[in-house]
């Protein structure tokens, strides 16, 4: 248990937790209403809308994946690992960043669920953004 501690532990953490989100864009249309919302647009717009979701749900995963399967190699302070880790650093940094200055609080603000979720993803961009830094900071010292 203690092993989910270390940096090692938190980025195969953070990995699956990734994972798990994109996994969530599966469902996430009928969750945000997006049928209803959508039903009144055009095809092409409905359609890039859920490709455009579909590729998100893929990066998650993907991204997800480096840090589950790969925590030893991206700490080991390769020129490689340091670069993947930058790029989630960034990445990640830039969604935690949106999450305040791009997505306006009348969509959250009176709303318990959706008060409720933006506060569980400002806490999960922050952690994930804060272990990617860390991870980093490690790498590059390496």
């Amino acid at each position: 248990m203690t092993h989910l501690l270390t940096l090692e532990g938190q980025l195969r953490l953070v990995g699956a937790a990734l994972i798990a989100m994109g996994a969530l864009h599966a469902v996430l249309p009928r969750l945000i209403g997006w049928p209803s919302d959508l039903a009144g647009t055009t095809l092409l717009t409905r359609q890039v809308s859920y490709v455009h979701l579909f590729f998100i749900a893929l990066t998650c995963v993907l991204l997800g994946l480096l840090p589950l399967l790969l925590a030893p190699d991206l700490l080991a302070g390769g020129r490689l690992g340091t670069v993947l880790l930058a790029a989630q650093t960034l990445f990640w940094g830039l969604r935690w960043i949106f999450e305040f200055a791009v997505f306006s609080p009348e969509l959250w603000r009176g709303d318990r669920l959706r008060t409720a979720a933006h506060v569980a993803l400002s806490v999960l961009w922050t952690w994930v953004t804060a272990v990617f830094t860390c991870a980093l900071v490690v790498a590059l010292r390496g």
